[in-house]
């Protein structure tokens, strides 16, 4: 498996945290930058693509916006995760596709990064809003995402595959529970 690569943007303060050692032990290759034009610049070289933009701008005591805006003119494809120390009422002014107030646990901003990653695998169905990956169990909508049993996959795969249609009760008991009894029900 590849390593993704996010591009973190975030200044020196020291009385906000900083999240470029907890990604980097989380597997991410992290391409840090101080400032957003240092991160513009990076961009414009395009030598190492990031898949994921994390705008720390609590970390630069700005609100993110303008950085947000420049990202978004240059490379308008790549998600950018905007971490601030208020909270944003309007945002629409901020063209970020996630934004998270502080304090927050790495954890958090893990989840975030993880459902704006592109998928390199096969195995992810797309209905409506949602996303099925079913090699990692995850169910993705609206950036946000959560784990799903075993089960559980195996049923909304079956009734995303046969969408629209109606699925016999036995039909439906041999894919998911493995079993033709259907007699107690």
């Amino acid at each position: 498996m590849d390593q993704n690569t996010i591009l973190l943007i975030e200044g020196k303060r020291t009385d906000t945290p900083n999240f470029d050692s907890g990604l980097i032990r989380k597997g991410f290759n992290v391409v840090k930058s101080l400032t957003g034009s240092d991160a513009m610049k990076l961009l414009e070289q395009d030598t190492e693509k990031a898949d994921v933009i994390i705008v720390n701008a609590a970390s630069m005591r700005t609100t993110g916006q303008r950085i947000c805006q420049s990202i978004r003119k240059q490379s308008p494809d790549i998600p950018i995760v905007l971490i601030s120390e208020k909270s944003i009422y309007n945002t629409e002014k901020i063209d970020a596709d996630s934004i998270l107030t502080l304090p927050f646990t790495l954890q958090k901003l893990l989840n975030r990064v993880q459902a704006l990653l592109p998928n390199d695998y096969n195995d992810v169905l797309d209905i409506g809003p949602f996303q099925l990956d079913v090699e990692h169990r995850i169910i993705r909508c609206h950036n946000r995402q959560g784990r799903l049993t075993p089960r559980l996959v195996l049923l909304l795969k079956l009734l995303v595959e046969h969408a629209g249609e109606v699925v016999e009760r036995k039909d439906l008991f041999q894919s998911v529970w493995d079993t033709a009894y259907t007699d107690d029900m």
